[in-house]
């Protein structure tokens, strides 16, 4: 089933997750995507359906750390979301950043893959750095 948002309606779901990314809203989160959606860090294998991502999100959670996502591009590319971002890490109120970029897929009007493409051993880097 192909999507029947709009463009400007696409990124600005693609907004709702970054706001919901940054408030910890979890739900608001998991709710933007399809009930079988995936979300996909491409270094790893997907996490398969809404609840189990809502879960995957709410487990990296933890009250020392947040994640401000600094959008820098964001359109859309063959129906897809795509955005350069970099991720900035707090943990302990220290600061590590990561660049990311992201593509959306849509069907109806919710997203069904999330892919995140990112140097992996760079993201941990910060991480750990932060830490």
């Amino acid at each position: 089933m192909a999507s029947s948002l709009t463009d400007e309606e696409k990124i600005a779901v693609f907004r709702a997750m970054v706001a919901g990314w940054q408030d910890k809203d979890w739900r608001k989160c998991a709710d933007l995507l399809a009930p079988d959606g995936k979300l996909q860090s491409m270094m790893k294998e997907p996490t398969v359906g809404r609840e189990a991502i809502y879960q995957r999100l709410v487990s990296i959670t933890s009250p020392n750390k947040q994640v401000i996502l600094h959008v820098h591009r964001v359109g859309v590319v063959g129906g897809a979301v795509v955005s350069e971002r970099t991720d900035e890490i707090i943990i302990n109120g220290v600061s590590r950043s990561a660049p990311v970029v992201g593509v959306m897929e849509f069907e109806g009007p919710y997203i069904s893959h999330w892919k995140e493409y990112y140097d992996r051993a760079q993201l941990l880097h910060a991480q750990r750095k932060s830490e």
